[in-house]
């Protein structure tokens, strides 16, 4: 069985977030960039099912900027095989990247494609559905817990009311909660290895995919300052309060 895992490099999930001064968007100039968390915990999903002999292979696949290899070689020293990079300058939509992994699930050919279940930095959490549709495939989001036993999927999803237990036909299209796994620390001799793995680098117009975008950015602001909190002597004072200065009563 062959898995597809796609990881995004995003902006290190422990830095601050900085607004650019023209609000165009975020400042990801001289600052860290790392794997999407989510992304990390579906490459060791991947390693996982390789490790107990459900998997033969795992191709991690990544799109964006030629900096993004380095992404991708983290996933090599996680365990995975082989990578491909889809290199574009452009900026991507989900619907954009979901048509670009369609194109290369069509020269791959995967068993299961996983992603994580949303990117840290736009929080979209659509590209895994889109994905789905685009193929045809079934599709096991917000997975908790996966079970794969004769060409059957049984994925634990985290829904509002508690857990839902769906089985699905492979292939299937996956997206990872966060109590999926604990992503490991890549070693030092996997890091090694990971250098002389090979990168297929492909662009979007070997594909054929069109990645214009279809969503127009108006502003980037950051969120208002919380105010300093006050307290109050007592349960009457708290409800003048809320009744005459903030209007909630």
């Amino acid at each position: 069985m062959k898995v597809l895992v796609a990881v995004k490099r995003v902006i290190d999930a422990y830095v601050k977030v900085r607004v650019k001064a023209d609000q165009t968007g975020v400042e990801t100039a001289n600052v860290k960039m790392s794997m999407n968390p989510f992304d990390e915990i579906g490459v060791e999903q991947a390693v996982r099912l390789k490790e107990a002999g459900t998997a033969s292979e795992i191709v991690a696949v990544s799109l964006g900027a030629s900096q993004c290899q380095e992404t991708i070689r983290t996933a090599l020293a996680m365990g995975a095989d082989r990578g491909i990079l889809v290199e574009t300058d452009a900026e991507l939509q989900p619907l954009a990247v979901a048509k670009l992994l369609k194109a290369v699930v069509a020269d791959e050919k995967p068993d299961i494609v996983i992603l994580g279940k949303q990117a840290i930095d736009d929080d979209s959490n659509q590209t895994g559905q889109m994905l789905a549709a685009l193929l045809g495939w079934a599709q096991g989001t917000f997975t908790s817990k996966l079970v794969i036993d004769d060409g059957i999927a049984t994925c634990t999803r985290e829904v509002d009311g508690g857990l839902e237990t769906v089985s699905l036909k492979m292939p299937i299209v996956m997206t990872t909660d966060l109590r999926l796994n604990e992503p490991r620390y890549a070693s030092l001799p996997n890091i090694m290895k990971a250098k002389r793995k090979p990168i297929d680098v492909k662009t979007p117009d070997e594909l054929g995919v069109d990645i214009g975008p279809r969503i127009s950015v108006l502003k980037v602001v950051a969120p208002a300052k919380r105010e300093a909190g006050v307290k109050v002597a007592d349960a009457a004072e708290l409800v003048a309060r809320l009744r005459d200065e903030a209007g909630v009563i």
